[in-house]
């Protein structure tokens, strides 16, 4: 009998910050989720990704997301216009995009729903409680929901 191999999937991350990537990476290890996490810094980047252009051109350099993770407050172009971006593209739009954020502008939450964010978690300020987020969001993510994954 052949033992199966679980691929890992793919959670793409845009955010600027490094502390705040290294954090939830973080957090993911400790709560033994390993995904395959890719990192984009701006939502520019976050579309080149998607989209397959410039750095992103090879399919081994940009499969295809799972889950997108998304901060709101990103150079170039933000999180709600990238989110508005990926949410009226035809090939893009069944992607579920996590917002994940400091915000706590009551208006951010209404717009990135508006906008067809998928979730919308603030940045909590102790580790121990983005390991529980982490474990919450594979458990519901990874382990739950049916994805609409190519």
């Amino acid at each position: 009998m052949a033992l199966e191999i679980k691929k890992q999937p793919v959670i793409l991350y845009a955010e600027d910050d490094d502390d705040d990537y290294l954090l939830v990476t973080d957090a993911f290890r400790q709560a033994d989720f390993k995904p395959d996490m890719r990192r984009v810094k701006d939502g520019e980047e976050l579309i080149d990704y998607l989209t397959r252009q410039g750095q992103y051109q090879r399919v081994e350099s940009s499969p295809r997301p799972a889950v997108i993770l998304l901060d709101l407050n990103m150079p170039k172009k933000d999180g709600r216009e990238a989110l508005k971006e990926i949410k009226s593209h035809p090939d893009f739009k069944r992607i579920p995009v996590v917002i994940i954020t400091t915000s706590r502008a009551e208006e951010d939450v209404f717009r990135t729903y508006d906008f067809g964010a998928n979730s919308f978690i603030r940045k909590p300020i102790h580790f121990d409680k983005f390991v529980e987020i982490a474990r919450t969001f594979e458990k519901y993510w990874l382990d739950t929901v049916i994805l609409p994954v190519n």
